[in-house]
C-alpha cells in the first residue's frame, strides 16, 4: 500500500467520528437499462449533501494549530467547511457572491452557527476568490481552497477506501464529475490503475478535456453556471497533476440539457433529490453503454443540494432537450379569424404553453412567440408540415441562445 493509500486510509477511519460512511446502493433500474451491475456512491446523503465535508474535515484536522480558515465558496465547499468549524471548534470565514441563492447562504449559517461569518463580496466568483484571498492575507487564517489542496484530495479520496470495503472489491469502471478535479483525481490516485476511471463534465465547463488537450491547466473562456457543482473554468494544477495522463475518450461532455432529463428521472422514477452535478455520473452511462454491459460500474451521486425553486427551469430544459416542448416565432395575419384557423392546426397532443402576441397597427402581420409541448418529438413534424400547407410563416427558436435568454 502506498503511503497517500494509508493516508487515505487514516483519514478515512478519522471521518467516522464526524459523521457516518455514505451508502454505495445497486440501482435495480440502471442495472436493467444498461445490463450491468450499476451502484450508486450517495454523496447526496452526507451530513452536507455533498462530498465537499470530507476534503474540509482532512485538511482542517491536519492543521490542529490553526484556529481560522477561510474560503470562497457559492455552495458546497462553504457548506462542508461550515460544518467542520462547527464541529472541531474552529472560527470560519466564509466569502460568497452576493448573487448567491438566499437558500445557499441560510444552509451555510446553520451548518456554521456562530462558528462563521459570511461576507458576501462580488457579482462573480473570481471577484469573491480574490476579495478572500486578500482578506487572509491581511488577516492571517489558513486559506482552505476547495479542490487544488493535496489535504483536500486526500479527504475526497476516502470515498473511494469506502467504495472498494463496501463493495468487497474494487468495481470494474466509477464514473466521476469533475468541476476543479479534487475529489476525482483522489478517487482515480487510490484506485490507481485497478479501476477503468471515467470522468464526466458539464459541457459548458469541460476544464479537464481543455487541460488534457493543452497539456497543462487553462481558463476556459466562457463557463456555464448551470452545473454549478461542477462549473470551473480552470482546473487545479495539483489535480491535474494526478489527470495528465488519463486519455481523452474517457473524459465525457455531457449537455446541461441531458442532465436534466437525468435529475428529473431520479426523482419522480427513484424518489432521489440530486443537484446538476451529482446528476452528471448517471446521465453518463448513456455514453459508455458499449464498455460497461455485464460489468460492475460505481457512479458517484456527488450532491442533492438542489434548490426546488429551479425545478420548472429543469423540467424546461429536459422537454427541450427530448424534444417534447418547442418554441417558435410565428407570422400571423392581422385579420379576424386568422388565430382561430392556427388554433384548427395543431394535434390532439399539442398544448400551448406559451402564447404572447400583439396587435400592431397599420401592419398586415403581427409576430407570435409561442410555445408548444407534446407527448411526443415527432408531433412536431407533423404540426410543421400542417403550417406549411396552410401558408404560416414561422421560425423555430428552441435552440437560439440569444433569443432564449431574452424570451424564454
Amino acid at each position: 500500500m502506498s503511503d497517500f493509500q494509508t493516508q487515505a486510509r487514516a483519514a478515512e477511519q478519522a471521518m467516522r467520528d464526524v459523521f457516518p460512511t455514505t451508502p454505495l446502493q445497486r440501482n435495480a433500474l440502471l442495472s436493467d437499462r444498461f445490463g450491468a451491475e450499476i451502484y450508486l456512491k450517495r454523496e447526496d446523503l452526507s451530513p452536507v449533501r455533498s462530498y465537499k465535508i470530507r476534503g474540509a474535515f482532512n485538511a482542517m484536522r491536519k492543521q490542529p494549530d490553526q484556529d481560522l480558515f477561510v474560503c470562497a465558496s457559492a455552495g458546497n465547499h462553504a457548506q462542508g467547511m461550515a460544518y467542520m468549524c462547527r464541529e472541531l471548534g474552529k472560527r470560519g470565514v466564509i466569502f460568497m457572491p452576493v448573487t448567491t441563492p438566499q437558500q445557499k447562504i441560510q444552509k451555510t449559517r446553520m451548518f456554521g452557527g456562530d462558528s462563521v461569518e459570511i461576507h458576501l463580496v462580488g457579482d462573480y466568483f473570481d471577484d469573491t476568490l480574490a476579495a478572500a484571498q486578500q482578506w487572509c492575507a491581511e488577516e492571517g487564517g489558513h486559506f482552505l481552497s476547495p479542490f487544488d489542496d493535496a489535504d483536500v484530495i486526500e479527504g475526497q479520496s476516502s470515498i473511494a477506501v469506502e467504495i472498494e470495503a463496501q463493495l468487497g472489491h474494487a468495481p470494474d469502471h466509477v464514473i466521476l464529475p469533475v468541476g476543479g478535479g479534487g475529489m476525482s483525481s483522489g478517487v482515480k490516485r487510490w484506485f490507481g490503475d485497478r479501476v477503468h476511471c471515467l470522468f464526466a463534465e458539464p459541457s459548458g465547463g469541460a476544464c479537464l478535456r481543455a487541460a488534457l488537450a493543452s497539456g497543462a491547466p487553462v481558463a476556459l473562456d466562457h463557463v456555464d453556471t448551470f452545473v454549478d457543482g461542477a462549473a470551473v473554468g480552470r482546473i487545479g494544477a495539483q489535480p491535474f497533476e494526478i489527470l495528465k495522463d488519463v486519455p481523452l475518450p474517457d473524459v465525457l461532455s455531457i449537455d446541461e440539457d441531458r442532465i436534466c432529463t437525468t435529475m428529473l428521472e431520479m426523482l419522480n422514477v427513484e424518489g432521489v433529490v440530486l443537484e446538476p452535478a451529482g446528476a452528471l455520473a448517471i446521465e453518463a452511462l448513456k455514453d459508455v453503454r458499449s464498455w460497461i454491459r455485464g460489468k460492475t460500474v460505481v457512479c458517484l451521486t456527488s450532491g442533492g443540494n438542489f434548490d426546488f425553486e429551479r425545478l420548472p427551469e429543469v423540467k424546461e430544459r429536459a422537454q427541450r432537450y427530448m424534444g417534447l416542448k418547442k418554441y417558435f416565432l410565428l407570422r400571423l395575419p392581422q385579420r379576424p379569424g386568422a388565430l382561430k384557423e392556427f388554433l384548427g392546426i395543431l394535434g390532439p397532443d399539442d398544448d400551448i404553453a406559451r402564447f404572447e402576441y400583439m396587435k400592431k397597427s397599420a401592419r398586415n402581420f403581427g409576430s407570435v412567440l409561442i410555445g408548444i409541448e407534446t407527448k411526443q418529438p415527432e408531433n412536431f413534424a407533423d404540426l410543421y408540415a400542417r403550417l406549411d400547407a396552410a401558408g404560416f410563416a414561422y421560425t423555430d427558436i428552441t435552440k437560439d441562445e440569444t433569443l432564449a435568454q431574452f424570451v424564454i
